[in-house]
């Protein structure tokens, strides 16, 4: 039986694990953390639950697709629970907002805003629907290795015009400049400039639409935990506290590597989950060719993320599972995040409160809450240790202005990760959020490919490899390993 081992643990980590065990392969894990899930780490604190990874879940049936290869039925170990609204924007006016389930709901609250924008809803999502019905139902789940396949796409990719961002997509039918915000949020989730990044990213309107936006009952944590527990059933092994240091090649292979503990692992196929920037300019000597080396030295990472996670000693029960509150200015602060070199006092905030669908996530009448700010990652020379404090509290005072009046008085507890968190605990590169941005120019073929351009045994799959970050994403590319391997 031929053996692979998955170098990183996140859920295309676990993904791959999953589906390389149903094609006969001998499985290992091998993972940094105290647990499975990569960057979905959970925190316990008194009395309070945080999950550090993603909040919601938009492609449920990805997952389900991975309990069924064993026949398994998901609704046996998840519930998943459709939220309403999505997301309520609040805006620096104090303006809200809400992006609902119902559709006639959500042009409703457009209407309010801007009535012509109503009107032209419609359109928008059509075109986020032929997008989606190419870019994701048909691409993101192939592999880009291949120039020639590249190039077949092109005419797909002119149609498109995906080489322009996705702001300029929704501003083509949208005019009101708060509805222009709300609808260009989506590349942030996965780590890109809404100005910059790839209009193919638009098809997340439709997905949304097609699938629903959910929460998972005990949050990521509990995905975490039943996909554990699948892998044990079905017999892969799982070695954490556990980072791989060295790799060593032998004739264009991987012949085998070495962990932090000094014990050597070999195997036929090696899987790398972790950040491909980390893993090829830190792990991998191998002389390289042209794309290996463009894109090891010149691709543009997503920005950082300071997250606060807190808990309150009451309930702010006007406050919806999910808030994005703008600043004053947007293209502005974007590009201060993006190139910018100091941390803004303009911020906008992504504020997750669990306890609004799961009460589990905090102590009677209380809630527990995460507030995640965009930052410049680690290439602007931050220092986390002198600044972190500071910017936690200015978090803390905008937070109290807009949504969460008094705050400072009912925090019974509180703790923040940095970009220099994510480069420390998870080996991201410059720390950033997402690892590789999603530009056109790094998407596809141009980015890292699923199977490596240079080590015949080592395939990629993640947030840094086709077709991207997000949990689609990832899980897409441990799909993607099934038809490269």
């Amino acid at each position: 039986m031929k053996k692979a081992i998955i170098i990183g643990a996140g859920f295309g980590g676990m993904a791959a694990a999953i589906r390389l065990r149903k094609k006969g392969y001998r499985v290992e894990i091998v993972d940094r953390c105290n647990n499975l899930g990569g960057r979905a780490q959970v925190f316990n604190v008194n009395g309070f639950r945080h999950d550090a990874g993603p909040t919601l879940i938009t492609a449920p049936f990805l997952f389900k697709e991975l309990f069924q290869l064993y026949n398994k039925n998901i609704n046996e170990y998840l519930t998943f629970v459709p939220l309403n609204p999505w997301y309520r924007f609040v805006f620096d006016d104090l303006t809200i907002f809400d992006y609902e389930q119902s559709l006639d709901s959500t042009i409703e609250n457009i209407r309010k805003i801007s009535p012509k924008d109503a009107a032209n809803y419609p359109k928008m999502l059509k075109a986020s629907k032929d997008i989606y019905d190419i870019a994701f139902e048909k691409l993101s789940h192939i592999p880009f290795h291949s120039f020639l396949l590249m190039c077949k796409q092109i005419p797909t990719l002119l149609k498109f015009k995906s080489h322009k961002s996705v702001y300029s997509f929704v501003s083509k039918f949208l005019s009101n400049d708060k509805l222009r915000r709300a609808f260009s949020i989506p590349p942030l989730l996965v780590g890109g400039n809404p100005f910059t990044t790839t209009c193919i990213y638009s098809l997340i309107h439709y997905l949304e639409r097609a699938h629903g936006v959910y929460f998972a009952m005990g949050g990521t944590g509990k995905i975490v935990l039943e996909l554990t527990k699948l892998l044990e059933s079905i017999g892969v092994s799982v070695r954490l506290n556990t980072t791989v240091e060295k790799i060593k090649i032998d004739n264009s292979k991987i012949s085998e590597v070495i962990d932090s503990h000094g014990i050597v692992h070999k195997a036929d196929v090696y899987v790398s989950n972790i950040d491909p920037l980390h893993l090829y300019k830190n792990l991998i000597n191998e002389k390289i060719n042209p794309s290996i080396f463009f894109k090891k030295n010149f691709s543009k990472t997503s920005m950082g993320l300071f997250v606060l996670f807190f808990g309150t000693k009451k309930k702010y029960e006007n406050v919806q599972h999910h808030t994005i509150i703008f600043g004053k200015e947007y293209k502005r602060l974007l590009n201060r995040i993006f190139k910018g070199n100091e941390l803004p006092d303009d911020i906008s905030i992504y504020l997750h409160r669990p306890t609004a669908t799961d009460k589990s996530f905090a102590p009677k009448n209380c809630d527990s809450f995460y507030a995640l700010v965009p930052v410049p990652n680690l290439k602007a020379n931050i220092n986390w240790d002198n600044k972190g404090n500071d910017f936690k509290n200015h978090v803390i005072k905008v937070l109290s202005e807009k949504v969460l009046f008094n705050l400072k008085d009912n925090i019974v507890e509180e703790f923040y990760m940095s970009p220099q968190s994510f480069q420390d605990n998870y080996l991201s590169h410059q720390g950033s959020g997402f690892s590789v941005a999603p530009y056109f120019t790094q998407s596809a073929w141009f980015r890292f490919h699923n199977k490596s351009e240079i080590i015949k045994n080592l395939y990629l799959v993640g947030a840094g490899t086709h077709p991207g970050a997000g949990i689609p994403g990832v899980l897409s590319s441990a799909k993607v390993l099934d038809r490269v391997l």
